[in-house]
């Protein structure tokens, strides 16, 4: 028997294996955001990974370079996923989407800079691991 097919069964069992890891995204903020007129932009982020919600920001109130404190973990992310931040502009009527950022996951902790198609870019830290 060749020697050589245990190791090629292990390979493959263990590439099919999806390992779990921790998200965490942090330190966002924004700058350049958009004026129209006098109206200074009222800023929030909405963060998912894959198909799942992790939540939104407070509205920081015009300023066109908000900072939000807020993290967000998930404990069932795989490295591959995509993480989506939604930059929004809330207003009573409708809240205006400033831009989408989209970004495949690695493992390890990267900053990252996205520019908005509305103008502005927004700034934030992932960690996955």
């Amino acid at each position: 028997m060749d020697s050589s097919v245990p190791l090629v069964l292990l390979l493959l069992m263990c590439s099919s294996i999806m390992v779990e890891a921790q998200l965490k995204v942090y330190n966002l903020r924004a700058t350049g955001l958009p004026t129209v007129i006098v109206l200074t932009t009222d800023a929030y982020v909405t963060v998912s990974s894959g198909a799942t919600s992790l939540g939104k920001t407070s509205v920081r109130y015009n300023d066109p370079n908000p900072w939000w404190e807020e993290e967000f973990s998930y404990f069932y992310t795989e490295e591959n996923d995509t993480l989506t931040l939604e930059v929004y502009d809330f207003d009573l009527v409708f809240n205006d989407q400033l831009g989408v950022c989209q970004r495949q996951l690695k493992v390890g902790t990267y900053q990252h800079d996205c520019f908005l198609t509305k103008g502005g870019t927004l700034h934030y830290t992932y960690t996955l691991g």
